[in-house]
């Protein structure tokens, strides 16, 4: 379909690996002419990360010029933009080379044995012709590959409708491995850099296993053709969710034990998937357009991102490739995380949304903050229990995700891609009153105008859940601080408010020495505390800006592992129900658990 649009009618690039050892790389970008002065940007953020970056921060050698090699003059206007002058309106190429060594950020990285480009990262773009095709040629060493969830006229070619559409398909090349299934009628390539310590085979087996799933919830694809480029590497970790892709980076080692590859593989693998239609096919109103050169700010985010995290556990239950046991070991560490975090209390998941593009971390999130992953996964948890209750199990929250879904399908051509269905916070409450023929106004004014306040006991009572019984030895003394040795001191990194610490007036950055008058570090506070018992009062003596203070701190308890989660061992038949109707797989009998 690209091939019958006119020549001249869209932007070119090519990128060279120059230097791959030293992270270069030469980039040419051709512009068809007609405009006498052009500007140029580079997104001010990427696509999956609510946070500015500085992605111009890598360009030099910047040049303007003619198809004839005629220089062009152009200014720099701010971080991230250029205008040439072009008075003869004629095809202008531009050039400027890009430093890559930003694996982490999943924006840009190039070495002599691969290239990650996420095109807000690597390539300008002109708000004059965002809309027209865009064409990506890689010129790269002997034996390299190339993929991207663009077409792919040529083994390292690609063409994007438009500039949005190359913003959210990144390219991964260079020395990997590729393995390809098809599934429900659709193609998947899953690349490999990288080697972890797990089959290749299996990894993929579990992810044909998981994409089938997606229509236990949605019915119908936004995509033909699905990449998953796995950075199974050293250092770098994280995951980002793309328009018919995704890039998941782990350490290399964690894929081997099943824990680790269940909690940090294929949970993210999930959640990336789940994005897929939650966030790409549908997203909040504020973010439809995206707006690349500053904050596209929204009170919706919790349900962009807490609640991709509550689906993509179902995913892996009606997959099999989590049990149900291992599935609420996952829930109770969510419900201890969120029993500790004070901030709970104070903020509201409709600011924390809000405030996510500024949004501090450490000390001050904890104690005056929700997140829109954590608590955003709260706020899915109740509005699904709630549609199951007011709908005597018929219909749960994943209805809700269908219908938004379905309007796509409805005001789309053939589930075109690159058209996102916007929803606002008033469309979710009509679509629960259509669901359920009820008002939902006092409960989002209860949940997600405030901050939330849960009663778990009752929660998993409705699911034949609850939790363990705990005993007095299943306690220890708590300090109400976290901390990490520096420099040979105990130095506070986290005080959490209305704690034991807090109460005593301690705070982070406090250097901790000694307890009673006896030196301690961080291998030996540990079994220091052992000898107390929660009401003791011990005197503590630490460094404040380099002098002496001294505290009394009253000691408190906390349980010694996460409260855990467990059957029923009788649980009734309507508890069974409301499981199934719930996680979409039966109540399990306990043997089966064993």
């Amino acid at each position: 379909m690209c091939s019958a649009l006119p020549a001249w009618a869209k932007v070119d690039y090519l990128i060279e690996m120059s230097d791959p050892e030293h992270h270069l790389a030469e980039i040419t970008i051709k512009f068809p002419k007609g405009h006498s002065e052009l500007e140029l940007k580079m997104p001010a953020w990427r696509t999956g990360k609510y946070k500015l970056l500085n992605q111009a921060n890598g360009i030099r050698h910047f040049q303007a010029q003619t198809k004839k090699r005629k220089a062009l003059k152009w200014t720099r206007r701010d971080k991230s933009s250029w205008v040439v002058d072009n008075p003869e309106q004629s095809a202008i190429v531009v050039k400027y080379t890009l430093y890559a060594n930003e694996l982490g950020l999943r924006t840009r990285h190039i070495d002599n044995t691969h290239a990650f480009l996420d095109a807000t990262a690597t390539f300008m773009y002109s708000p004059q012709l965002m809309d027209q095709v865009h064409k990506v040629e890689l010129k790269v060493p002997d034996g390299w590959k190339s993929y991207s969830g663009m077409v792919q006229v040529d083994k390292h070619q690609f063409i994007a409708q438009n500039y949005d559409q190359l913003a959210d398909s990144p390219i991964e090349t260079g020395i990997n491995e590729l393995h390809e299934f098809s599934e429900d009628g659709r193609d998947y390539q899953v690349v490999f850099w990288g080697k972890a310590n797990r089959s290749n085979d299996k990894i993929v087996e579990d992810l044909r296993a998981l994409v089938g799933q997606s229509q236990t919830i949605w019915k119908g694809y936004p995509y033909k053709k699905y990449v998953f480029m796995i950075h199974a590497t050293s250092g770098a970790t994280g995951a980002t969710e793309h328009l018919n892709s995704t890039v998941i980076q782990r350490p290399r080692h964690i894929f081997g034990k099943r824990s680790d590859y269940l909690d940090r593989f294929l949970r993210t693998a999930s959640h990336e998937l789940v994005h897929t239609w939650n966030v790409k096919a549908y997203r909040p109103q504020a973010l439809v357009p995206y707006d690349y050169q500053q904050e596209n700010y929204s009170d919706l985010l919790w349900i962009a991102e807490g609640s991709t995290s509550y689906l993509q556990d179902r995913l892996l239950l009606t997959a099999k490739l989590q049990t149900v046991k291992e599935f609420l070991t996952m829930l109770s560490k969510r419900v201890d995380k969120f029993r500790r975090k004070p901030g709970t209390k104070v903020q509201s998941v409709k600011q924390g949304s809000f405030e996510t593009w500024t949004a501090q971390g450490g000390d001050f999130a904890n104690n005056h903050s929700a997140g829109i992953y954590s608590e955003g996964f709260m706020a899915s948890w109740l509005l699904d229990f709630q549609i199951l209750s007011d709908t005597k199990l018929k219909s749960g929250y994943k209805n809700i995700h269908q219908m938004i879904y379905q309007k796509k399908e409805q005001l789309t051509n053939n589930n075109d891609p690159l058209k996102t269905i916007p929803f606002s916070e008033e469309d979710i409450k009509q679509l629960l009153k259509q669901l359920t023929d009820k008002d939902y106004q006092d409960w989002w004014q209860d949940n997600i105008d405030s901050p939330l306040s849960i009663d778990f006991e009752a929660l998993l009572k409705k699911a034949g859940l609850q939790f363990a019984a705990l005993k007095e030895k299943d306690f220890k003394v708590w300090t109400g601080f976290k901390s990490n040795e520096s420099k040979g001191l105990i130095t506070l990194t986290e005080v959490e408010k209305d704690g034991p610490a807090w109460r005593a007036g301690l705070t982070t950055k406090d250097q901790l020495i000694a307890v009673n008058g006896y030196q301690v570090n961080q291998q030996n506070l540990e079994t220091w505390l052992k000898q107390f018992k929660p009401e003791d009062t011990i005197e503590l003596t630490l460094f404040r800006n380099q002098q002496l203070v001294q505290k009394s701190l009253t000691l408190g308890k906390i349980a010694k592992k996460v409260h855990q989660i467990e059957l029923m061992k009788k649980p009734s038949k309507k508890q069974k129900a409301f499981f199934k109707a719930w996680l979409g797989v039966d109540f399990p009998e306990e043997k089966s658990e064993s």
